[in-house]
């Protein structure tokens, strides 16, 4: 009879997983030529593609210190990736659009990211992904709800 692993055993092992997973970043610009954009980068402007927001918007959204994210804006910005522009609600603070030359990088990055995925995932059964990815969006999910703040989705 196979021995069961108890609670705490389990989180153990998947608290150890989640370490590695983060550690592995498959996707990470340092251990891919073929990618453009930093981590920062690719996030800042995949939450940027979703809806236009202000600075204090996004350091909330990404739990962060406004100046941090100040600075990976300002580095958008210099590359021509993102722009400021009026806030549509009428407000006083600015929003942060990706601009079509950050968007059009964004897409190709995701694109090489979207084939690393899949190269890991070849020899997996489809079912198998696609139970993966809706634990993960569970999991995500679950944190959103304990943080109190829903990450959209596309």
């Amino acid at each position: 009879m196979p021995v069961t692993k108890n609670a705490t055993e389990m989180i153990a092992l998947l608290e150890q997983e989640l370490t590695l997973l983060a550690r592995h970043q498959l996707s990470s610009a340092a251990n891919s030529p073929d990618l453009e954009l930093d981590r920062s980068g690719y996030q800042l402007l995949s939450r940027l593609e979703l809806s236009a927001l202000t600075l204090k918007q996004l350091a909330e959204a990404f739990r962060l210190d406004i100046s941090t994210v100040n600075r990976q804006i300002a580095a958008l910005r210099r590359k021509g990736l993102v722009r400021r522009a009026a806030d549509p609600s009428g407000g006083v603070a600015q929003v942060l659009r990706p601009t079509a030359t950050g968007l059009a990088l964004l897409r190709r990055d995701r694109s090489v990211r979207h084939t690393q995925v899949a190269q890991v995932l070849e020899a997996w059964d489809p079912d198998d992904v696609g139970r993966l990815q809706a634990l993960l969006e569970r999991f995500n999910t679950s944190i959103e709800a304990l943080e109190g703040q829903s990450w959209p989705r596309p």
